[in-house]
């Protein structure tokens, strides 16, 4: 079992980042935060290090876009918020890794991938291939299809169920919520 001391020697590694790390207290988008988080993580890339980044924001960045002030309250408004936000955070990743030579690739996940076996297989399958062409997948729950029974309900649990199926090393949760 990995301990904080031998976190170094980990090869896969999973990382988890909550929207208010990634935002302003406004709700934008905190491209600087962002932009360090990248950086971080491309370095540990070019270390040899597999990395997967399990992100939130989707929401966030889409009510941006969409000129709303304050959180929507139906699971379609924040549908599409998240339908939204998603492009616009995938893109701002893309934009960033790019910067320092890393490939990205999206994966949008529901409890189902985790719980019907065929599923669960094609996601690891998928996962461990872009591993082992060099690719960060950039993983977020599916919110803007996903209804209340195929919800995995917030990224530390999406985060967990990753790192099983990919047989992470470590998972780190950055967060600043209890």
């Amino acid at each position: 079992m990995l301990t904080r001391s031998n976190i170094p020697t980990a090869k896969r590694i999973v990382i988890k980042v909550g929207t208010s790390t990634l935002s302003h207290s406004t709700g934008k988008l905190n491209f600087q935060r962002i932009e360090k988080l990248v950086r971080e993580l491309a370095d540990l890339a070019n270390q040899g290090k597999e990395i997967i980044l399990v992100t939130s924001g989707a929401v966030s960045a889409g009510m941006d876009r969409l000129g709303l002030k304050e959180k929507p309250k139906t699971i379609p408004e924040k549908q599409a918020a998240a339908a939204v936000g998603q492009g616009i955070l995938l893109h701002t990743y893309e934009k960033i890794f790019g910067e320092y030579g890393q490939i990205v690739a999206q994966v949008l996940l529901t409890r189902e991938d985790s719980v019907n076996r065929k599923r669960y297989a094609n996601s690891r399958n998928t996962l461990l291939t872009l591993l082992s062409m060099g690719v960060i997948p950039i993983i977020n729950e599916n919110d803007a299809v996903a209804v209340d029974e195929l919800k995995i309900g917030d990224n530390d649990t999406l985060s967990a169920m990753v790192a099983s199926i990919v047989d992470a090393d470590v998972l780190i949760i950055l967060s600043d919520v209890e």
